[in-house]
């Protein structure tokens, strides 16, 4: 396994939650969450993230998808910056359009050691298939909240909700490959002039 993975498992009364990452990977995932769209969604950011990630996720999807979504959230947020440790000798920003058909997104991200969610993403209905639009929101604040980043959002345009989520899913997965790339430039230096990233 890469020194830049991590296991994160999370259990609670509302879910049960296991994620594994790997941020030197080629793209595999093992998804299970028992919510179609939101496993097609965690796929991409494996994909085009160029990360391992498996996620194997039960919740009390009874009541709704709520808790599964933003646990899921929390517990890659947390992934991510058990991986990610010090920071040292890496990008730490990262951005991204990326277009399907009628439908752009831009997404900017900070490995900064704080977290906040800028979030503009006005999605043309509620339900895509069986999959609740504002979870969106939920998924992506419980990543920052973990991860300690500050993430900007932007669905610039789109007429159809599925692919207005997919493209914010990819855009996430090709900034956040991008800010976690160790920089050949950097020399190893957490790159901050505070010489820490880290709460």
């Amino acid at each position: 396994m890469s020194t830049r993975s991590a296991e994160v498992v999370r259990n609670t009364k509302e879910t049960q939650i296991r994620v594994v990452v790997n941020l030197d990977g080629s793209g595999r995932s093992q998804i299970a969450t028992g919510i179609g769209f939101f496993d097609h969604m965690l796929d991409q950011i494996a994909r085009h993230g160029a990360l391992d990630l498996t996620v194997e996720a039960k919740g009390d999807l009874h009541i709704d998808g709520h808790h599964t979504v933003e646990d899921v959230g929390i517990a890659l947020g947390q992934a991510v910056a058990r991986a990610l440790g010090d920071k040292a000798g890496l990008r730490r920003y990262g951005h991204a359009y990326v277009p399907l058909d009628e439908a752009l997104s831009r997404v900017v991200i900070d490995l900064s050691g704080r977290p906040g969610l800028v979030w503009q993403v006005p999605f043309t209905r509620a339900m895509i298939g069986g999959f609740d639009t504002d979870l969106a929101h939920e998924f992506f604040q419980g990543f920052v909240n973990h991860a300690l980043a500050t993430l900007h959002v932007d669905n610039l345009r789109g007429e159809n909700a599925h692919h207005q989520c997919e493209t914010v899913f990819k855009a996430f997965a090709r900034a956040l490959r991008m800010a976690v790339e160790v920089d050949p430039r950097a020399g190893g230096v957490v790159p901050s002039t505070k010489g820490t990233l880290t709460a």
